[in-house]
């Protein structure tokens, strides 16, 4: 046999022949009436004629047919090759005794354990191509077109894991071996893509999403880095200016701090940005001297405009109740905030004062004039249009009880020689109403003190104050003579009735709370103030009777 396993030949294959490096060679003879599977055209072998389909069978072979089964023995057909031989033996008879003549009726013998059993033995009829099957082997091909043994490949696909993407995998062109006429993938070449026909084709849809997922990926990253940077390093977001001219009122509430300020004002539309507000507030002097309450500001202002402006009594649109002050004047300046018709709080008040919140030891008192009184306490309030009179109310009597539980009132009430706090809550609002600076306010108390006492050598247990007399008569006057003190019948008269009045007769501070809470110990009995703003106490009338004396010159010579 030649290299190329087709028989015997004594001449080479010669590179002019017209049949070198046909790309139709598969291995296989063409037929008469049968296209050859590559080229289209039957193929002839150059190192022997063609014969007839059926040549001389008194040879005893078959042109051909035994040929070609005897090439590829140890390749392809050991089974079928064994299944001619045994054909020999026993079914065809009269290979050597003259069949070269004549026609010859062939019977097809199967063998059922042979898996090529059921093929036809003879060239009559149409027969398959061995080498195009899915299973077959590659055919031989000339020294040309002799390629590599492919490296085995496994079944499987080992995925992107284990093994390479075939986005990744080498190669520039998929179709090298689609677009040559003739060529049919072999097997080799389905089992190295992992059994599934063909190469998997890098696509423009999977180029465009991995683009897509990197790029979101690295904005994502950069934006990330961006807010990280801003908030490290950056300035705060904030408007510039001092606002839009839209006014808005905002209500800072009790105990706010920077971060709780700024995020009411962004609430309202004030600042861009809380951390703008904190920086500004941070970087003003007077920043941290914000108070609560309500602020008249516009929308859209800077945080330095924003914390000037809070700064500034002309934003600030508290209602603000100074110490001493009456409830009758509470109630006014309620109604002119809320912009109500006069006497409105003061109704409320009357009607509704028991659910109020008062504690339980301010309740229940013979003669009272106003159970509120003592209790709207001193203090700035956020008041504003719209808002209800009985809103406000609860607001302070809330604050008041929330002072006079920190301060000890119920606790210390009995240590003073007094019956309950309500009687205590009296005697601090008697030392605000006759005091005219804090300093008086210990000195005031003592007073206070020592004229209750039944036994006490001065005033035998009468108050004799001015300032009860006024209140019962709603007025502040101080030219007042003894016999018109004296003659006015009610409870709340001090110069008629022995001891404190039946409640408080203002609404006292906290310097009054606390002088009477830690009264002097000096002996005082009497007090006078020469100017209006100081006050002069001495131990004995007599002492008193002089000042009255300098205090009425100087009053005529004015």
């Amino acid at each position: 046999m030649t290299e190329y396993g087709r028989g015997r030949g004594s001449e080479p294959w010669h590179p002019e022949d017209p049949y070198y490096g046909d790309g139709g060679w598969e291995g296989q003879q063409a037929q008469p009436g049968q296209q050859s599977p590559h080229g289209g055209q039957p193929q002839h072998y150059p190192e022997q004629p063609q014969q007839p389909q059926y040549g001389d069978w008194g040879t005893g072979q078959q042109a051909g047919y035994g040929q070609a089964q005897q090439e590829y023995p140890q390749q392809q057909y050991p089974h079928q090759y064994d299944q001619q031989q045994h054909y020999q033996g026993q079914g065809q008879q009269g290979y050597d005794g003259g069949w070269g003549t004549g026609t010859h009726a062939h019977v097809q013998y199967t063998d059922p354990s042979d898996p090529y059993g059921q093929q036809s033995a003879s060239y009559g009829e149409q027969q398959p191509d061995s080498y195009g099957t899915p299973e077959a082997y590659p055919p031989p091909e000339p020294p040309s077109r002799r390629r590599a043994e492919p490296e085995p490949r496994p079944d499987w696909d080992p995925g992107p894991d284990q093994g390479e993407h075939a986005f990744f995998a080498g190669g520039d062109d998929d179709d090298d071996f689609d677009d040559e006429p003739g060529r049919r993938r072999g097997r080799g070449d389905r089992r190295g893509r992992g059994g599934k026909g063909g190469k998997k084709r890098r696509s423009g849809c999977a180029c465009l999403v991995v683009l897509l997922v990197f790029g979101g990926g690295i904005a994502g990253v950069g934006y990330v880095g961006y807010q990280f940077y801003q908030d490290r390093f950056g300035d705060a977001p904030d408007y510039a200016g001092s606002g839009n001219g839209e006014q808005v009122t905002v209500e800072i509430p009790k105990g706010a701090g920077g971060y709780a300020i700024g995020q009411e004002l962004k609430a309202k539309g004030v600042v861009k940005s809380v951390d703008a507000f904190v920086a500004a507030q941070q970087q003003n002097p007077k920043g941290n001297s914000i108070q609560a309450g309500v602020y008249t500001l516009e929308k859209e202002m800077s945080a330095d405009n924003a914390v000037d402006m809070m700064l500034s009594p002309e934003s600030q649109n508290n209602l603000i109740i100074p110490e001493g002050t009456r409830n009758v004047a509470v109630y006014k300046l309620i109604d002119a905030r809320l912009e109500l018709d006069k006497g409105t709080t003061a109704k409320v008040a009357d009607e509704e004062w028991k659910s109020l919140g008062l504690p339980e030891w301010a309740t229940n008192h013979k003669n009272v004039k106003d159970p509120l009184e003592g209790f709207l306490y001193p203090s700035s309030y956020p008041v504003a249009k719209g808002q209800k009179p009985e809103a406000v109310l609860k607001q302070m009597v809330a604050r008041a009880t929330e002072k006079y539980e920190a301060l000890g009132l119920e606790k210390k009430a009995e240590g003073l020689g007094l019956d309950n706090p309500w009687q205590l809550l009296t005697v601090a609002s008697l030392a605000q109403a006759e005091g005219t600076s804090h300093d008086d306010f210990r000195k005031m108390a003592e007073v206070v003190y020592n004229r209750l006492k039944p036994g006490n050598p001065e005033t035998y247990g009468s108050l004799e104050f001015d300032s009860t007399y006024n209140y019962i008569k709603n007025q502040s006057k101080i030219d007042l003579t003894i016999a018109e003190l004296r003659q006015y019948n009610n409870p709340y008269n001090t110069y008629y009735v022995k001891g404190l009045p039946p409640g408080p007769i203002d609404n006292p501070g906290e310097q009054a709370l606390k002088g009477a809470l830690n009264p002097t110990d000096d002996g005082w009995y009497y007090f006078i103030s020469l100017d209006g703003k100081t006050s002069k106490f001495t131990k004995t009338l007599a002492e008193h009777e002089k000042l009255v004396e300098q205090f009425n010159a100087s009053r005529n010579n004015d």
